[in-house]
């Protein structure tokens, strides 16, 4: 499969939200997901993981968490080494920006959604 491999942390199955449309505009792009969120649930043909896995070859973690909740994720995330990590309108963390930018991380202040229909993902 072609497509960027991509994690969306904070992954719902509620189809208002950002994060659901994420994971189905990536999954009808023929991008390769892995989804992480509170509850055990299937968005389109992806698995959500309740707890971190450890992934090989991400290339993006794209973030629909607020602040307060990346914390936890911080080491996961940096431990999965991707390309670059946008973070959604909302999830915007200096804190963590820093980290990943120390480690060779890009980051993004952008819309996955908006990124995708533009042709810029």
């Amino acid at each position: 499969m072609t497509g960027k491999k991509t994690l969306v942390l904070g992954a719902s199955d509620n189809p208002s939200r950002y994060s659901y449309l994420a994971v189905n505009r990536l999954r009808s792009l023929g991008h390769p997901v892995v989804a992480i969120g509170r509850k055990p649930v299937r968005v389109a043909d992806v698995n959500v993981e309740t707890t971190p896995v450890q992934y090989d070859d991400v290339d993006t973690v794209t973030l629909y968490l607020n602040p307060a909740h990346q914390q936890p994720y911080y080491d996961y995330i940096l431990s999965l080494k991707p390309k670059r990590i946008i973070f959604n309108p909302g999830a915007e963390n200096e804190e963590l920006e820093a980290k990943a930018k120390e480690k060779g991380i890009k980051t993004l202040e952008a819309c996955t959604l908006v990124m995708l229909s533009t042709n810029q993902y």
